[in-house]
Formats: C-alpha cells, sequence, structure tokens
C-alpha cells in the first residue's frame, strides 16, 4: 500500500468523517445559551472538542500534504503517520481523561520507601518529557527516607491512556544502600492508576455519607499552606475509601480536590465490582492486592527492566528510572488492543 492509500485508509480506522460530525454538535452545544450555568459540563464539552479537533487537523494536513508532495516529502511523513495510528490503540473510554496515579510502599521497610521515592521521581520526569501538568495531590514521607504514599493528579493528551500501563506491583531488586552490609534486597510499590472523571450521574455522593477531617499541611507550599489548617482528609464511610489533599492553599481547594478523586475512585471500584449504584459498593475489595509484580527492575546481580504482562524489556534500568517508559506503555496499549 502506497502511503497515499495508507493515510486514506488511516483515516478511515480514526472515523475522521465521524469526529466531524460530532465536533459540529459540540460547537452547537456549546453555542446554546445556557451550558455555561453549568461550568463543569461546559469545560467536559471544550475538553472533548479540543481532542477532536486535533485529531482531525492533523490527519487533514496529511492528507492535503500528500496530495501535492513529490516522492521524498511523501516518504518524510512516515513518522507523523505512525504518530496517528499509535492514537488507534487508545479505545478504552477514559483514555484521553486525567490520571490520578498513587504509589504506596509495600514490603521492604525502609528500601520500599526509598523505591516508592524513586518511582515518584520517574512518573514525574515521564511528566516533563511529555509536557504533561503535574499536581502532587499529598505525599507522606518516611520516617528515615522515601515516601510512605502519595498522590498525583496528571493532565494532558492521552494522559490516562498512556499511563494506566503502570497499575500494579512493582518489583526493585538492588544492594541496599540501607543495609549495612550492602546485601541484596528485594522491595516492592503499588501503583495504581486510574482516569479522573470531573462530570458522572451515575456517582452522586450523599453528605452523610462522608466525614471530612482537616489538619495542618506538612508538605511544601508557601506561608499560609503550613501554618493553617487547610489540609483536608475526605473518608468514603461505606468503602472506607480515604483521600487526602494538601497541595492547595486554601481549604475549600483542598476539599475540592479531594471530592474529585473521591468520585473518579468510587467510579473506578463501581465498574471493577460491576454495581451501578455505589451504595452497593463493598468495602472489603479495596484491599491492594501484593500478589504478583507486573514488571520488575533488577538493578543486581545484572541489570533489567522486565514488563511481566507484555515481555517488553530493557537493560538499561538507569534510562527507564529518568523517565524513558514509552516503549512499556507502547508494548502494553498493544497489549491491551490484542486482549479485546
Amino acid at each position: 500500500m502506497d502511503i497515499r492509500n495508507k493515510i486514506t485508509e488511516l483515516g478511515k480506522l480514526l472515523k475522521i468523517e465521524e469526529k466531524r460530525v460530532l465536533a459540529l454538535e459540540l460547537k452547537k452545544r456549546l453555542g446554546e445559551p445556557n451550558i455555561w450555568k453549568d461550568e463543569g459540563g461546559a469545560g467536559e464539552i471544550t475538553s472533548e472538542l479540543s481532542s477532536l479537533e486535533k485529531v482531525i487537523k492533523e490527519w487533514q494536513d496529511l492528507d492535503e500534504i500528500s496530495q501535492l508532495a513529490n516522492e521524498q516529502e511523501i516518504l518524510e511523513l512516515e513518522p507523523k503517520i505512525a504518530e496517528l495510528e499509535r492514537r488507534l490503540l487508545y479505545g478504552g473510554k477514559y483514555d484521553n481523561n486525567s490520571a490520578i496515579l498513587q504509589i504506596y510502599s509495600g514490603a521492604g521497610g525502609v528500601d520500599a520507601q526509598d523505591w516508592a521515592q524513586m518511582l515518584l521521581t520517574m512518573y514525574s520526569r515521564y511528566c516533563q518529557i511529555h509536557n504533561y501538568q503535574l499536581d502532587l495531590v499529598d505525599k507522606t514521607a518516611g520516617q528515615e527516607a522515601g515516601i510512605k504514599n502519595a498522590t498525583l493528579l496528571i493532565c494532558g493528551d492521552f494522559a490516562y491512556g498512556n499511563l494506566k500501563s503502570e497499575h500494579g506491583v512493582h518489583r526493585l531488586v538492588r544492594l541496599s544502600p540501607f543495609n549495612s552490609k550492602n546485601l541484596r534486597q528485594t522491595s516492592f510499590a503499588l501503583v495504581e492508576v486510574i482516569p479522573e472523571v470531573k462530570v458522572d450521574t451515575n456517582i452522586k455522593i450523599d453528605d452523610k455519607d462522608i466525614k471530612i477531617d482537616v489538619f495542618r499541611s506538612s508538605g511544601h507550599g508557601g506561608q499560609s499552606v503550613n501554618t493553617t489548617d487547610s489540609a483536608v482528609r475526605v473518608t468514603h464511610i461505606p468503602t472506607g475509601l480515604v483521600v487526602t489533599c494538601q497541595n492547595q492553599r486554601s481549604q475549600l481547594q483542598n476539599k475540592e480536590t479531594a471530592l474529585r478523586i473521591l468520585t473518579s475512585r468510587l467510579l473506578d471500584l463501581a465498574q471493577r465490582q460491576h454495581k451501578d449504584d455505589i451504595s452497593e459498593l463493598r468495602g472489603e475489595s479495596i484491599n491492594n492486592e501484593w500478589g504478583s509484580q507486573i514488571r520488575s527492575y533488577v538493578i543486581h546481580p545484572y541489570k533489567l527492566v522486565k514488563d511481566h504482562r507484555t515481555g517488553f524489556e530493557s537493560t538499561n534500568p538507569d534510562a527507564v528510572l529518568a523517565g524513558g517508559l514509552d516503549g512499556f506503555v507502547e508494548a502494553y496499549l498493544k497489549f491491551e488492543a490484542g486482549n479485546k
């Protein structure tokens, strides 16, 4: 198949015509006089429209250039075609949503807490590489080193679609820097990734079902953050889900962020339990499962990072831990698409 035909076929696979129709419908909705009374709903529509128009423009530009370009110029379009082809891997309902990523240190004591900190650094650098906006919603420091847990809100194109590959237990094997005999140590950390869902009619949190505690923030953030009771902890009583937010300057902002994350976690739990009503959710199902790792990072006695689901490997752990996750992300997207 020549490149011009490939671009035409790609337009069909991307459903460009359907996207154009949907984009027109969304524009009409944004033109309705009452739409902006619900800023959250209008924001969702605006975000969806922007995403549609971006794909349409990228494909349209390729199509127009291919009609006028010479053979050499057409060959130079291959990288852009490959990037659009990659979008076909995003088939999930929430793949283009922001991602809520939570890290919990597991078995391994201080080494595990240090490992959790290393993962936090890895994801922070991944976000920098991909120009994702990262907000550190909450972080609990370890007593000696590292962190016990952290919650990140990551915004950008296909943030959840890319980072859902990270959901699961991550295992590190290395010579321990905290052991006087410098012995080999295995550490574990759990990473949970869910899509942020700002508007969902099925998730209605009753005030009587939540408990809200306020306390003084222990994190960085300027004068008022650490001198007032601005941090917020929201507990969903029926399920036992707890969300803490302390990165914003005001108690109100922290409460709003915590409730957004709680809504997303409840929706994720409802989907995993196949429940339409959150009153039916079972609290015991939220326990972390530490049975087996999804990925191993071996630094000693050899160097290898291996994803146990896809089989994808890298012999450069330093590059992976510096945010070089693209190979693992793409392998997982292909693995997921192949299983559908």
